[in-house]
């Protein structure tokens, strides 16, 4: 494996077997395109690092998953046609692509993807919504926030910085619904059975807003890319490839 540079240097990948690449893979939140070098082992494939992770550099604004879907546009559009694997973030750009590139796509593999929100989102605390208030006049200083921001945050939220802290939350609030309705590629959805970070059931609502969508549960696996769920994921990918 050796990492290749795609877009104009603007994105570098893992590359994985020879050519011609059949397969591009796109990783989730706070992780890397090497989660996919187990996975796509034997098959001729590109594990996106995707902006801001890994050895690709972060954004210079602050990118919605669109942004990120023409960046992977542009760097596989020399390729024809591809399979593309999401997980979980990745699943998310990758939806966005397959909507609007339709003619870059020639199978689609999604898992742990937050894509369909099932229950309304809940509001920050009075509380902390009237610190926001207050620091953004001045009254509560930025190290007394931060420390709230913490103590309200996700872990992913914590653990991103800058620009990539801003994108985080941009990309969580964003809506799939049209996106899901235009996919015309064939889709497999293989979705850990006891995910948290994209529940079962809204992967299973998922699936049936893509036409003729394929839906797999992999029983007692969660969302990372355990051994047992990335087979089940080379599977699809295998069949995505005819």
């Amino acid at each position: 494996m050796a990492i290749q540079a795609l877009a104009d240097g603007r994105v570098l990948a893992e590359r994985i077997g020879g050519t011609p690449v059949r397969v591009v893979a796109l990783h989730g939140w706070g992780r890397s395109g090497a989660d996919f070098t187990g996975p796509l082992a034997g098959l001729n494939a590109l594990a996106i690092h995707l902006p801001g992770f890994g050895p690709t550099e972060a954004p210079t604004a602050v990118w919605g998953t669109d942004d990120y879907a023409r960046l992977v546009a542009d760097a596989i559009e020399p390729l024809g046609p591809v399979v593309v694997v999401g997980h979980s973030f990745g699943g998310r750009i990758a939806v966005r692509l397959a909507a609007s590139r339709p003619e870059l796509i020639s199978g689609l593999v999604l898992t742990g993807a937050p894509l369909v929100r099932l229950a309304p989102v809940s509001k920050p605390k009075l509380s902390y919504r009237i610190a926001k208030t207050l620091n953004r006049i001045g009254l509560i200083p930025d190290s007394v926030m931060e420390s709230r921001r913490t103590k309200a945050g996700s872990a992913d939220y914590n653990a991103a910085q800058g620009i990539m802290r801003d994108i985080m939350v941009k990309t969580v609030n964003e809506n799939y619904d049209d996106d899901l309705a235009r996919i015309t590629a064939p889709t497999w959805l293989v979705w850990g059975e006891n995910d948290t970070a994209a529940p079962i059931a809204a992967g299973k609502v998922a699936s049936e807003r893509i036409r003729g969508a394929r839906w797999t549960v992999v029983a007692g696996e969660a969302h990372l890319l355990t051994p047992v769920l990335s087979a089940a994921v080379r599977v699809a990918v295998e069949e995505a490839l005819g």
